[in-house]
Parts: C-alpha cells; structure tokens; sequence
C-alpha cells in the first residue's frame, strides 16, 4: 500500500510499523454533591500533570535544546491559564459535574476558538490543549498512560502526535513517524525536524 503526505523531515526509514493507538477515555457525566472535593482533584491532578510536564521539560532540554523544550513550558502555562481553569471550576460549580467531565468540556469549547482562527500557528494550538486536558483526565482517571514502543527500533504511526508524546519516546527506538493528521506548522512537526527523524503528516 502507498500512502502520500508532507515530508516534515526527509530521509527514508526501513523497518516494522507500530500504530500508536491512544487510550480513549469514557467521559461520564456524573452529578456530584460535594464541588469542593471535586476541586481539590482537579487542583491535586493539575499539581501531578506539572510535575510530568517538568520532567518532559528537563528530557527536552537535554535532547533538543531550550528552543524547542519551551514548547513544553507553554502546555504548563495552559494548564496554569487563569480563563483555562476557570472554565474547569466554573462548570464544576454551577453544572455540579464531576472533574474529567468539567475538563472535556472546557477542552472542547477551548480547541473550537483556536481551530476558528486565521492564524495556522494559533490554529494548531488547538493540539497543546488536547494534549493538556488529556493528560489531567488520564491522571483524574488513575491512568499511568505509558506507551512502549518495545525492543526494537520501528515506524511508529498514529492518527495524531503530541509534542509531548514526541519528547517521551526513546530515541533509540525510533526510524519514522507517520501521522494521518497534523499541520506542518505544529510544535509536533518542529520536534520531528529537530530531532532529524524522517516524518510524514497529513
């Protein structure tokens, strides 16, 4: 099978493919009685999801320079936006809804202002908030979301990547990513080329 897109880095990659399928959470509403221990999961998974950030920060740093490790600094400021997290208890308090369900929806009504804009840089921004929201409803849901790409080095193709699932994965076990999805313009497609790893998206 031939499959044709936009080379972000050009190069030609031999090997096994791994499909990289993200965990899909089940978002249930649920009505809650008390909105004061539903903020405090929010702020304690908020708390957990920085640390993580931090810690992908440092491994950027090391692996592909100050440059292009702020990318990660700007989903810690998305996660510490004032209007970001006041949706997120906004709905909690007035909807009186359970934590990952107030998340998702603010993820929603967040991405459809960036995917509505002119602009191909803000447009992809939409991705850092995904990636954001879903990292605190995995930590609101006990999740440890580890992904191995196992013993030897292959293709890895998803539907889409994020910067931070980029800068998680071993080097070493890397020849090649293919994403059906994705701006050539995105924070995932600026890590593809700085770690010289051939990648077509779209």
């Amino acid at each position: 099978e031939k499959r044709k897109g936009k080379a972000v880095y050009q190069g030609i990659a031999l090997g096994k493919i791994h499909i990289l399928k993200k965990q899909e959470y089940e978002i249930k509403k649920e009505t809650i009685q008390d909105v004061e221990a539903e903020l405090l999961r929010v702020a304690e998974a908020k708390e957990t999801a920085n640390k993580e950030l931090q810690a992908l920060y440092d491994k950027a740093l090391e692996e592909v320079g100050e440059e292009n490790a702020a990318i990660i600094q700007i989903q810690q400021m998305m996660l510490e936006d004032d209007d970001y997290q006041d949706a997120i208890e906004d709905k909690i308090r007035s909807w009186q809804v359970n934590a990952e369900y107030a998340v998702f929806q603010t993820c929603k009504s967040f991405v459809r202002v960036f995917e509505e804009m002119d602009d191909d840089y803000l447009k992809a921004r939409a991705l850092d908030v995904e990636d954001v929201s879903e990292r605190v409803i995995r930590i609101l849901s006990g999740n440890k979301g580890e992904n191995s790409l196992g013993e030897e080095p292959v293709i890895v193709v998803a539907d889409d990547f994020s910067p931070s699932e980029m800068i998680q994965f071993d080097k070493s076990k890397l020849l090649a990513f293919v994403s059906a999805q994705g701006s050539v313009k995105s924070h995932t497609a600026i890590l593809a080329r700085t770690m010289g790893i051939p990648a077509l998206f779209g």
